[in-house]
């Protein structure tokens, strides 16, 4: 793999409850710098890590009913809305976990189809956290399903303020599952090029990470060590 094919894959993240206006700026520098295919922040830095990223061609991120999946779908619209308004152009929509669980599948699908068709409307895309730590193999098939027959452009695997991250075994069913006509999203956990490499080899088209200039500089360090 090389830089450029990596630094394309990689969601580069600071969704911490606590990152300052100086961390997200870092960020947003650091995004430009080695060319990551997004700058992912919380709602609140939406504006200005769209100011920050003014020029480039590096779009802006952010997260929808984060992290539990629970807000009501018209708040869910209206955080979107206003990520749209600001100029997010990537949406990451945490579902809603327990209505899956429950087989209340109608109400997933709905959810999610409102949420794309609004995302499509603005040229922006969707991916879908299903939180895969809180289900069973086949609550994640039926959530991946779901996701795909209601529009959206990626599944994802976690929030990364769960009980768990991403897995090989859970990237490969979400995958297996969408048939690859939709995105899979790793997140939670993905510190090192191993990590990223395991994944994609799994199947997943992009990487969420806050470790995305370390893996960047383990890939030089490796590449210079061959040559």
């Amino acid at each position: 793999m090389t830089e450029a094919e990596l630094v394309r894959l990689i969601d580069h993240t600071l969704l911490r409850p606590g990152a300052t206006p100086d961390e997200v700026e870092r960020l947003c520098r650091e995004a430009q710098h080695y060319r990551f295919a997004v700058a992912m922040v919380a709602p609140v830095y939406v504006a200005t890590a769209v100011r920050l990223l003014e020029g480039s061609d590096i779009p802006v991120g952010t997260v929808i009913g984060f992290p539990h999946g629970t807000t009501l779908t018209r708040v869910k619209l209206f955080e979107a809305e206003r990520a749209l308004a600001l100029g997010a152009r990537e949406l990451d929509m945490v579902m809603d976990i327990g209505a899956l669980r429950a087989g209340r599948e109608e109400t997933v699908e709905a959810e999610i189809r409102q949420l794309a068709a609004l995302c499509h409307s603005q040229r922006a895309r969707l991916k879908i956290i299903l939180e895969t730590a809180l289900l069973s193999a086949e609550e994640k098939r039926r959530g991946a399903l779901l996701a795909l027959q209601a529009g959206a452009d990626f599944v994802k695997t976690s929030t990364g303020f769960g009980p768990g991250g991403a897995t090989v075994e859970d990237v490969r069913l979400l995958y297996e599952a969408v048939e690859g006509r939709i995105g899979v999203k790793a997140s939670g956990g993905i510190r090192t090029l191993a990590d990223l490499q395991r994944m994609v080899a799994a199947g997943a088209t992009r990487i969420g990470t806050s470790s995305g200039v370390r893996i960047v500089e383990e890939l030089r360090a490796t590449q210079a060590a061959r040559s």
